[in-house]
């Protein structure tokens, strides 16, 4: 019997990355994991590393930045479910490029994936996590707190998504829900490592923090007695290769 036996867990962005390591730690935990994201394939394939002692996890793909999508996502939940006890929001987009040169079609395609998408989603989500007393983790990013260059837009981004966050924390605590925001450095994932080749530069994951370092986090602040909340958090690699 796990710390979160008989609640569920909504994650998105599970099929890969962060998201998959933490679907996979509350999992461990004895929750029933909903795996949300763009491809099946994915998600089925973060299904079967849950731990054996995990409940089924339950494979719900969909894309963010779809209206419709989300619709029947929360729809599904409400007839599965009924309820949220936790909701872990990892989905999102990156891009680089100066404030002089980057085109604004990308700011657009970023604000809805990383700041509109999540927005939503927890709007359609929160009578559910009412219900479940719930916890909202929001994956952001060292750049949510401080930008640099060549990646404004996307700091942009994720400074709106804090906003959001806190806004959304002091609303929603009356009603039992605690609210963490993560702030990672940079993360060994698929996307990560995409982005140095991208850029001709060596990718040395050994240097970076791991998906299972955040999960470990994630699960540890989740699991808290109800006398506490972790409101941010700021994490970084303890070897700086940057």
């Amino acid at each position: 019997m796990g710390a979160l036996s008989g609640q569920f867990a909504v994650v998105t962005g599970a099929g890969s990355g962060i998201g998959k390591a933490i679907a996979q730690a509350l999992g461990s935990q004895g929750a029933t994991v909903c795996l949300v994201g763009r491809t099946r394939q994915k998600l089925e394939a973060t299904a079967t590393t849950l731990a054996h002692s995990a409940p089924p996890a339950v494979v719900l793909p969909a894309d963010l930045v779809s209206d419709e999508q989300m619709d029947a996502l929360q729809e599904e939940l409400q007839r599965r479910f009924g309820q949220v006890n936790v909701l872990v929001l990892c989905a999102g987009e990156i891009a680089h490029g100066s404030v002089e040169s980057a085109p604004v079609e990308t700011f657009d395609k970023l604000y809805q994936a990383n700041v509109r998408g999540n927005f939503r989603l927890i709007q359609l989500l929160l009578p559910l996590l009412k219900k479940g007393r719930g916890h909202i983790v929001v994956i952001n990013s060292s750049v949510g707190l401080s930008s640099r260059p060549n990646v404004g837009q996307f700091s942009a981004t994720q400074h709106a998504l804090k906003a959001v966050t806190d806004a959304l924390r002091a609303e929603v605590n009356d009603h039992g829900i605690r609210v963490l925001s993560v702030h990672p450095g940079r993360v060994a994932t698929p996307r990560m490592e995409a982005m140095y080749k991208k850029d001709g530069k060596e990718y040395k994951p050994e240097f970076l923090l791991q998906p299972e370092d955040l999960a470990s986090v994630v699960v540890s602040v989740v699991i808290l007695p109800r006398t506490a909340e972790v409101t941010d958090l700021s994490i970084r690699p303890a070897l700086k290769s940057y």
